[in-house]
């Protein structure tokens, strides 16, 4: 039988490379929501940010880069049981394992926060020496949520109990408990000026970004809406300052597209995968 001529739409995200062997960066999609404490939805959100990168140019004039410089291989979506939150948990787990034992870079596309815990998990296996620098709008630093300690409003509580709370930067913070704050003031997580990451520049980095960290009124597809938050070139600023750090591994949480029937917070989410790529 004959090839079709073609050609065909692709479906993978714009500039990935097609051998998993010669990516130095593996981009896996999280469709995952199942703690979610306010809107779900963000399960969505990497099929829909696969189709909205097609929108973006691969180059980026910030970088002077095309992605397909970068070398980053998309794998596509993990398979989730579907209400089964810790068998979730072991599947990022263990991919994400993989990626860091072939000596690659891991970009998770969630979904919700939640699936950062087994990814960084995997991340401390390779790299003893580890920090995490963390953008959101909420502290997610609570011991439990209504009794469950995992939840996306857990998060950095169980990531400070693996590398240390002294190990966890947290930028554009505004919402959480008194006593969450209280935890950020007592190992001083919290970031007010760059220079406050000066002394992360000898570690292994995580990078985490919740998307709400920015304003509802710049991205209101998302499940925890908060105001007072960033503008996007504030948050295209920080990912550009952090291109000097040594950063091992990444994601982009909480876009959750069906709020946002403009598409324009997909857009701009892709927009900042794009942006992480290229510091990668």
């Amino acid at each position: 039988m004959q090839n079709l001529p073609g050609p065909f739409l692709q479906r993978s995200w714009i500039g990935s490379v097609e051998n998993y062997n010669n990516a130095r960066i593996v981009m896996l999609g999280l469709p995952f929501d199942g703690t979610c404490s306010y809107r779900p939805g963000s399960r969505f959100a990497p099929e829909r940010l696969r189709l909205a990168s097609w929108g973006l140019e691969d180059y980026s004039p910030v970088f002077d880069k095309h992605l397909d410089e970068v070398m980053f291989y998309d794998a596509g979506e993990l398979e989730f049981p579907f209400g089964n939150t810790i068998k979730t948990l072991e599947v990022i787990e263990d991919n994400a394992r993989a990626v860091f034992n072939d000596n690659k870079k891991y970009l998770g596309i969630g979904g919700e926060h939640l699936v950062t815990l087994p990814a960084l998990k995997a991340c401390k296996e390779k790299y003893d020496n580890l920090a995490v620098i963390h953008f959101d709008a909420h502290t997610d630093l609570r011991d439990d949520y209504l009794g469950e300690k995992f939840s996306h409003a857990c998060v950095m509580r169980r990531i400070g109990e693996i590398i240390g709370f002294e190990n966890i930067k947290q930028i554009g913070i505004r919402s959480g408990l008194k006593e969450e704050f209280e935890l950020m003031k007592k190992f001083n997580t919290l970031v007010n000026n760059s220079s406050d990451l000066d002394v992360l520049s000898d570690k292994k980095i995580f990078l985490t970004i919740d998307v709400d960290v920015l304003d509802p009124s710049v991205l209101p597809g998302t499940g925890t809406p908060e105001p007072d938050g960033m503008l996007y070139r504030e948050l295209a600023q920080w990912i550009k300052f952090l291109k000097k750090f040594d950063i091992v591994g990444a994601d982009i949480v909480e876009l959750s597209p069906d709020y946002d029937k403009s598409e324009v917070s997909t857009a701009i989410v892709s927009k900042i995968v794009r942006d992480v790529l290229m510091i990668l």
